[in-house]
């Protein structure tokens, strides 16, 4: 089961890399102009008067246009992006179940089991977004993107054998506080892409043409991207708060203190607290929405260093990453 997980691994970061190249093909095809269809000849009409032998000459009606090739060939490009990610997401999952099948435990015991639930959690409510919001799709190419480099870089930089679960984490609280985390951690994971998009948009929108704004014109509309951006991190922040008390309880249980301003722990709180004031920015009209959202990147990147940077420089009593 392990060997298989691994190939599945591979597997699905080949497909998401397809489903990405796909979307770049919708993403440069996109947004075609109209071109007019042949324009009806004009008409002579008998009207008793007018120019000479009685007629005049009717204005023809204006041309109907239609759609570029080229649209047509982004729509379906479009289309095969979304089932391939389908399709990737099927062998993530797939992934994940048969490395916990072959630890006999929830696969979530090191940091590279951690990143490849993290990264399904994301592909998943990416899929359920585009499910109830399909004029989203072009935001696939990021969303793959990402996954891509997180899933890659797991594999050639994170991976360990399959062990027992360390007696350390051999608690129900394991399955409680790490479960929150990883979920809350991926739907962080898929909001840092509208956020990210949003600004490159909205830089666009006010009149900005530079690198990387010119990339942002075939984005969906700053508003909407922005209105994304904050439904996730509300949904995902209550459980993220969740996931850091519950971690302070297993704390006073397993050490005898709920908090020690271990490296973990003190990471933990700044992503909380930067998300906690993202979402004040956001509920305060004096705020501009692009200053809320630069907080939500922030937030991200210090999601980042507790999960890459803690577990590479920093040793403490969260060191279950496997790569110290």
């Amino acid at each position: 089961m392990s060997a298989l997980s691994d190939q599945l691994v591979t597997f699905a970061i080949l497909a998401y890399l397809v489903a990405m190249i796909s979307h770049a093909v919708e993403y440069a095809l996109g947004n075609a102009r109209k071109v007019p269809a042949a324009a009806p000849a004009r008409e002579l009409v008998g009207a008793g008067a007018g120019g000479p032998g009685g007629t005049v000459e009717e204005p023809a009606t204006p041309a109907p246009t239609r759609p570029h090739r080229s649209a047509a060939r982004a729509a379906l490009a479009g289309r095969i992006a979304a089932w391939i990610t389908v399709l990737a997401a099927a062998l993530h999952l797939g992934a994940v179940v048969t490395r916990g099948i072959a630890a006999e435990r929830m696969p979530w015991g090191n940091m590279y089991e951690f990143v490849l639930t993290v990264t399904w959690i994301g592909a998943a409510a990416w899929l359920a977004v585009l499910w109830k919001q399909p004029s989203l799709r072009r935001l696939g190419l990021f969303l793959t993107l990402v996954m891509v480099l997180l899933l890659a870089f797991a594999e050639l930089k994170l991976y360990v054998q399959v062990v027992p679960l360390m007696p350390a984490l051999q608690s129900y609280w394991f399955i409680i506080h790490v479960s929150t985390i990883i979920f809350a951690s991926g739907i962080f994971l898929l909001g840092v892409v509208p956020a990210v998009a949003y600004l490159m948009r909205s830089g666009w929108e006010q009149g900005k043409r530079s690198f990387p704004y010119t990339l942002a014109r075939r984005l969906p509309a700053a508003a909407g991207l922005e209105r994304l951006t904050f439904t996730l991190h509300a949904f995902a922040f209550p459980i993220f708060t969740f996931a850091v008390i519950a971690g302070a309880i297993w704390a006073e249980a397993a050490w005898g203190r709920a908090w020690g301003w271990d490296p973990k722990e003190t990471w933990a709180f700044i992503s909380w607290v930067v998300y906690a004031g993202y979402l004040h920015a956001r509920a305060t009209p004096s705020v501009r929405r692009n200053v809320a959202t630069w907080i939500a990147v922030v937030g991200f990147l210090t999601m980042l260093m507790n999960l890459f940077g803690v577990n590479f420089f920093f040793t403490g009593l969260h060191s279950y990453a496997g790569v110290n």
